[in-house]
C-alpha cells in the first residue's frame, strides 16, 4: 500500500464491502491503558466470559465519532489480538511505537517493562519492510485518491480519481499514521482498519492496520515526531 498527501495504493487493505455500489477494500485485495490491562497480565484470573465482555465493551460502537462507527465483530478476532497491558521489555523511550509483524502486534511502550500491546495486519509477502522510523504526520478521516497504477489495473476505481472522501468506506480510515524517515514520506501508514477478519494476517502492501478503535486509541496517544521502530519479519 502506498500513499502519499492522501493518496493510497489500497491494494494491502482489507475491508469488508459495506454499501452497494462502493469500492471496498475486499475488491481492492481480490485484484491485486484503558484497553484490557487487567487481562493481559492476569489470564488465569480472568473468564473466557469475561473477556469476550471486556472485548465488547473495548470495541463497541463510537456513534460520537464525525461517521459514527459500528461495533467490531469481536467474534471474528482471535483473542490474543484484543487490546491489552503486558509486560514488555525495551531499551525504546515511553511512547515509542515498535511494530513485530511476526506476530502481528503494534506495541505502544509504556515504561516499567510494560506496553499497550494492538493485535494488526501487516504487509504481505514480497512488501514487509523494517527499520526506524517517525511519525511525520497525522491524518483524521482523510481523503483517498487512488493512483494511476491502480486505476489501470481497477478501472472501476476511476470514480475515485479526484478523491474519495472520509468515511467508513474509505481505506484509510478513521485515523492514519504517515510514517517517515529524514524527512521523507516513506510511503507506510499505521492506519483505522474495519476488517475485524484481517487481524493477524499480512495483506497490505507494507502498511499496518488496527481495529478502528484500537487506532484511535493510539492514535490520541502519538504526537507528531514519535519513533516508531518496525522489527524483521
Amino acid at each position: 500500500m502506498t500513499m502519499d498527501g492522501g493518496r493510497a495504493d489500497a491494494d494491502g487493505i482489507a475491508r469488508p464491502g459495506a454499501r452497494s455500489g462502493l469500492l471496498s477494500r475486499r475488491s481492492f485485495l481480490a485484484s491485486s491503558a484503558v484497553g484490557l490491562g487487567t487481562l493481559g497480565l492476569g489470564a488465569c484470573a480472568t473468564s473466557d466470559g469475561l473477556l469476550l465482555a471486556e472485548a465488547a465493551q473495548i470495541y463497541g460502537p463510537m456513534p460520537d465519532e464525525k461517521f459514527p462507527i459500528p461495533a467490531t465483530d469481536i467474534s471474528k478476532v482471535n483473542p490474543k489480538y484484543y487490546r491489552r497491558t503486558v509486560r514488555y521489555e525495551s531499551k525504546e523511550a515511553p511512547g515509542t511505537i515498535v511494530v513485530d509483524p511476526s506476530n502481528y502486534y503494534v506495541y505502544r511502550i509504556e515504561g516499567d517493562g510494560a506496553a499497550t500491546r494492538y493485535g494488526a495486519n501487516v504487509g504481505r509477502d514480497g512488501f514487509l519492510w523494517s527499520g526506524d522510523a517517525y511519525v511525520g504526520r497525522k491524518s483524521e478521516w482523510a481523503t483517498w485518491t487512488p493512483p494511476k497504477e491502480m486505476i489501470r489495473r481497477q478501472p472501476e476505481a476511476a470514480k475515485y480519481a479526484k478523491g474519495m472522501p472520509g468515511g467508513l468506506d474509505n481505506p484509510l480510515g478513521a485515523r492514519t499514521l504517515h510514517l517517515y524517515q529524514n524527512g521523507a514520506y516513506t510511503l507506510y501508514t499505521i492506519y483505522a482498519s474495519s476488517d475485524p477478519e484481517s487481524i493477524g494476517s499480512g495483506i497490505t502492501s507494507g502498511c499496518v492496520g488496527l481495529l478502528s478503535q484500537d487506532m484511535i486509541h493510539l492514535y490520541a496517544r502519538t504526537p507528531v515526531k514519535t519513533k516508531v521502530v518496525v522489527l524483521p519479519a
